[in-house]
């Protein structure tokens, strides 16, 4: 009898630990029978919305980025301030900065019509990552699928967890250790910058210190639209070579001491990175391999699933 009852205790516990984790995964093919069109909708409206601004391929994909290093990949972020949520749009590294927030609202709303209270606002960041960077030349990937839409945001944790622009090696490394990703996941990741645009405020320390970090032409040359006080929010690319182009020429200006931001620059200054900037100037095919690969590595922060969460009806309010 008390062998049965070991025999049966045993088979409940194996079945047990063997449902925990299918309720959790993600999957690439979450919605294929529940939203088969889902993917090509959201596509659609992510081409539609750069085809319009170029530069919103880079804020896409910083948007995702955000969200994921606060609290998972939970479309936090997107929340609008109410009486019971602090928004995270307040942040310091958001405000005024993170930008898409409306192309996000727009793809999920054409995502409803078809298939109403099914596909996570989450996820509809993931998948606008991919396709933003696909769209202007940089790698695709297989995103995995089946998150859910956080309840609740922290301006706490998106002040205190997302990188600065002005953030040493270090600081860097730990920051991104502490969301599971590696030096080389950090550099791989910080590779996005060969797109999109900075404001003068972020750099302009950088441009004005005449430090030896920084080539003397470059820094001439940024600050034709970034005066030494005024004009804070005055636009630059951030790679002037190729800036609507995803490529491996921001690596090439990082050797050249022409990284834009402090924290783009302190991937080359002499330490335990270097090298990886070094080979990422050289192979273009294994810079995008790898931001593919930390690009599905940061989606798997933390995600909701199962039945934690919800899916937002809007992706800026909680149903």
């Amino acid at each position: 009898m008390a062998s049965h009852i070991n025999y049966t205790c045993t088979l409940l516990t194996i079945l047990l630990i063997i449902s925990i984790p299918s309720e959790a995964q993600l999957s690439s093919k979450f919605y294929d029978s529940t939203c088969p069109s889902a993917l090509t909708t959201i596509r659609t409206a992510i081409r539609t919305a750069i085809s319009r601004e170029r530069r919103m391929a880079a804020s896409l994909i910083r948007l995702h980025f955000h969200d994921c290093f606060v609290r998972g990949c939970d479309a936090s972020i997107l929340l609008n301030d109410s009486s019971t949520i602090t928004s995270e749009k307040n942040a310091l590294p958001n405000l005024n900065s993170v930008r898409g927030y409306e192309v996000i609202d727009n793809a999920k709303s054409q995502v409803e019509k078809i298939c109403p209270g099914v596909v996570s606002c989450a996820d509809i960041l993931a998948v606008a990552a991919r396709d933003a960077s696909f769209y202007v030349g940089g790698p695709s990937w297989t995103v995995k699928l089946g998150r859910r839409d956080s309840k609740t945001a922290s301006l706490s944790s998106a002040n205190s967890q997302l990188p600065g622009f002005g953030d040493s090696l270090n600081t860097l490394i730990s920051l991104f250790k502490a969301k599971g990703l590696s030096a080389r996941d950090m550099v791989a990741l910080s590779g996005s910058h060969t797109i999109g645009q900075a404001q003068c405020f972020t750099f302009r320390t950088r441009i004005y210190n005449n430090a030896s970090d920084i080539n003397a032409g470059f820094a001439t040359t940024r600050r034709r639209k970034c005066p030494a006080s005024g004009g804070n929010a005055n636009l630059a690319p951030l790679d002037l070579v190729t800036p609507n182009s995803f490529d491996n020429n921001y690596f090439k200006n990082l050797i050249q001491k022409k990284g834009l931001l402090a924290s783009d620059q302190v991937l080359f200054s002499g330490g335990s990175t270097d090298s990886i900037v070094d080979e990422y100037s050289k192979n273009p095919t294994k810079f995008k391999s790898d931001f593919a690969a930390a690009m599905i590595k940061m989606g798997d922060i933390s995600p909701l699933t199962g039945s934690k969460g919800q899916i937002r009806k809007l992706c800026y309010a909680v149903n």
